[in-house]
């Protein structure tokens, strides 16, 4: 697939990041409508509350019969800020 190598490397990459800086994900929000949940994203960046993208994390938990998919927003919070 495509660009498959590249997200690969920028994934390691940011686990890299994340792994020297100590922390917690906070979540901030969950929805089930990924509409939603990408308008919130880019409201965060407008409004400057979050700097760094990639302190954002994005989780998609993939639904079955019973349970809808459904998607969750969280922001990296530095060990000693919290």
């Amino acid at each position: 697939m495509p660009g498959q190598q590249k997200r690969k490397r920028s994934r390691e990459r940011a686990h890299r990041r994340a792994a020297a800086v100590r922390g917690h994900w906070e979540p901030l929000f969950s929805t089930q409508v990924h509409a939603e949940m990408k308008e919130y994203v880019r409201r965060l960046i407008a409004e400057g509350e979050v700097t760094d993208p990639e302190t954002l994390r994005i989780d998609q938990f993939c639904g079955r019969l019973t349970h809808p998919t459904s998607y969750r927003v969280s922001v990296f919070v530095p060990e000693g800020s919290a």
